[in-house]
């Protein structure tokens, strides 16, 4: 019975590791390549997700809302990039997103970013809080 239920703790873990909230990606190249082929941009969110009280607060308030799917779905690619505590990311994932967090300076969470697809270089930024 220990054994089962070891197992089945480490499928479940697993599986809430390596996805991304619903309708969000966790890979940026997937992204880029999504983005390009529907003329969207790219938003970057920058969370915490089972540790940051902003960022759970940011997700009930707004990402989880219909008027925000609706308006994602038409005009934006969505990546989480998650730093979160309580279970650990897929190698990849855990690198592509220490590497984001250093190229856009993070240091804090709430963050979330906008690389506008025309100038890669310029970035929009949506704060929760300050960093």
């Amino acid at each position: 019975m220990k054994t089962f239920l070891s197992l089945l703790m480490i499928v479940v873990l697993t599986s809430m590791a390596s996805a991304a909230k619903d309708g969000w990606l966790d890979d940026l190249e997937k992204a880029k390549a999504q983005a390009k082929a529907e003329g969207k941009k790219i938003l970057l969110d920058f969370t915490g997700s089972d540790w940051c009280s902003w960022c759970k607060k940011l997700d009930k308030e707004v990402f989880s809302q219909q008027a925000w799917k609706d308006y994602a779905a038409k005009h934006l690619v969505l990546v989480e990039v998650d730093f979160p505590r309580g279970f650990q990311l897929p190698e990849a994932t855990k690198k592509q997103n220490d590497e984001l967090a250093k190229k856009f300076s993070i240091q804090g969470y709430r963050r979330s970013s906008s690389p506008v697809p025309a100038a890669p270089k310029k970035v929009s930024w949506l704060c929760g809080r300050r960093a």
